[in-house]
C-alpha cells in the first residue's frame, strides 16, 4: 500500500479543499478543474453519464442523474465498517476480479485514526484498513501521477464530491485506460484538528472514541474502544460551542452534496437505517453487479414533510450568516423534539431531499454574504431551482 504523506502545505488557493491537484506537476490546472471556481455541471454530467439531470424526472433535481435508487446493506456486514462495508467491498471485488490495477482511497494515519491519508491499494485485503470515516483534508488526487508512473492503467477512485469533480475534469488528459469512480456524499468537512475539538465536547475521554456517524434518524452514534455505544439526538449536540469557522467556507458553499459525477454513490441519507445506493450509469450498474448475492437491495421509503424543517434551517442560517445568535430551543423541549423527529420528521428519501435543499440554501446564503462576486460563476442552475421555493432567487446574487 503506497501512501502520500503531505507534510508541506499546498500552494495557496482561495476556497480550496486540497483535493491534490495543486500538488501535481501542473498545479495551474486548478483553474479549470476546481469545483469552487466555475463548475459546469450540465457539461460534466453529459461527459460522465451521457446526459445531464432532468429537473422534472423523479428525484434527479435533488440527486443528479441516476438509473436506480436502492436501500442497501451487505448480508454479512464487514467488521469495522462504517455501515456494512459496501464501498470497501466493491473496491475489493474490482481488485479480486483484476478489473483494476489499484484503488485510490483514504486510510487512517498511523498516529491518528481520524486523519485521512491518501493511499494506492493493490492488494484486496489491504482495503480492510481503509474502512471507516475520516475527517480532514487529504490531497487524494496527488497520487494520480505516481500511479501512472508505476504503470497503473486501470484505477478505481473512492472520493468525495470536490475530489470527484476535479478528477472528472482531468479524466481525459490523465491517460488511464479505465477509471471507476465510487463516490460518497459529503456531509461537510473540517480539519482533523478541529474535529478533535468536537470530539472533546462529546465525551470526557475523546481518545477512546472509535466511530462517529450522523444517522438519518436524527441521532449521532458514537462507539468506544471498550465496545460501548452512545446515541445523541441532533438537537442535543453542543454545536453552539463550536467556533464560527468550524466548517470552512468551501464546505458551506458546496453545490454537490450527493456526488453526482460518480458512477455509483454510496451513502446513508435515504437509507432509513441502511445504506443508500445510487446507480448513476452503466458503469455504476457494473460495479453493483460485482456484489452479486452478497448485497440486499430494497426500494427506499419516504415519509414526512420536509418544508417546515427546511424553512427553519433557512431562518437560522440567515441569522448565523448575518452574525446574529441562533434562536435556540429551550433545554427542556429539546429531548421531546429529539424524540419526535424520527417519528414525524422527514424520513427516507424525504430526509435526503431536505438535506439537499438545506445544503443548497446554505451555499447561496454564505456565498452571498462572504463572496458575492462568485455567485454568478459558482452557483449552478440546479441549485437556484432548489432554493427558489424558499424565496431565494438569482436576482439577489
Amino acid at each position: 500500500m503506497d501512501r502520500l504523506l503531505a507534510k508541506d502545505p499546498p500552494p495557496y488557493r482561495d476556497l480550496c479543499t486540497d483535493c491534490g491537484v495543486s500538488r501535481t506537476s501542473q498545479p495551474k490546472r486548478c483553474a479549470t478543474a476546481c469545483q469552487f471556481i466555475a463548475p459546469d455541471y450540465p457539461a460534466m454530467e453529459r461527459q460522465v453519464h451521457g446526459r445531464s439531470r432532468r429537473p422534472h424526472q423523479a428525484d434527479e433535481r435533488f440527486f443528479g442523474p441516476y438509473q436506480i435508487l436502492n436501500r442497501a446493506s451487505l448480508k454479512t456486514p464487514a467488521p469495522g465498517a462504517q455501515w456494512t462495508g459496501i464501498t470497501t467491498r466493491i473496491a475489493q471485488r474490482l481488485l479480486e476480479e483484476k478489473m483494476v490495477d489499484a484503488v485510490l482511497t483514504m486510510a487512517p494515519d498511523d498516529k491518528d485514526r481520524w486523519r485521512p491519508v491518501p493511499v494506492l491499494v493493490t492488494d484486496p485485503q489491504d482495503m480492510e484498513r481503509c474502512r471507516g470515516m475520516r475527517m480532514g483534508y487529504a490531497p487524494l488526487l496527488a497520487l494520480l501521477e505516481p500511479a501512472l508512473q508505476k504503470g497503473i492503467e486501470r484505477i478505481a477512485v473512492i472520493g468525495i464530491p470536490c475530489q470527484v469533480y476535479a478528477l472528472r475534469a482531468l479524466e481525459k488528459e490523465l491517460g488511464f485506460k479505465k477509471i471507476y469512480v465510487i463516490g460518497t456524499p459529503c456531509s461537510d468537512n473540517t480539519t482533523t484538528e478541529r474535529f478533535h475539538e468536537f470530539l472533546k465536547l462529546l465525551a470526557p475521554h475523546p481518545e477512546t472514541i472509535t466511530y462517529l456517524e450522523f444517522c438519518a434518524d436524527y441521532h449521532v452514534e458514537i462507539r468506544f474502544d471498550n465496545g460501548k455505544k452512545k446515541r445523541i439526538p441532533f438537537l442535543m449536540l453542543p454545536l453552539s460551542k463550536l467556533p464560527q469557522d468550524f466548517f470552512p467556507l468551501t464546505c458551506r458553499t458546496c453545490v454537490d452534496y450527493t456526488n453526482v459525477l460518480s458512477d455509483i454513490t454510496v451513502g446513508y441519507m435515504g437509507g432509513e437505517g441502511q445504506q443508500w445506493l445510487i446507480v448513476r450509469n452503466d458503469t455504476g450498474a457494473e460495479l453493483l453487479s460485482l456484489l452479486g448475492d452478497e448485497i440486499r437491495l430494497s426500494t427506499p421509503g419516504s415519509a414526512g414533510k420536509r418544508q417546515g424543517a427546511v424553512r427553519g434551517f433557512l431562518k437560522n442560517t440567515q441569522r448565523a450568516a448575518g452574525g446574529l445568535p441562533l434562536r435556540s430551543m429551550p433545554a427542556w423541549l429539546r429531548p421531546i423534539v429529539g424524540w419526535l423527529m424520527p417519528k414525524i420528521g422527514p424520513r427516507g428519501l424525504e430526509f435526503a431531499r431536505a438535506r439537499v435543499e438545506m445544503k443548497a440554501i446554505e451555499s447561496v446564503i454564505h456565498l452571498q454574504r462572504e463572496e458575492p462576486r462568485r455567485m454568478k460563476s459558482m452557483v449552478p442552475d440546479h441549485v437556484w431551482r432548489l432554493v427558489k421555493p424558499y424565496g431565494l432567487t438569482r436576482d439577489e446574487g
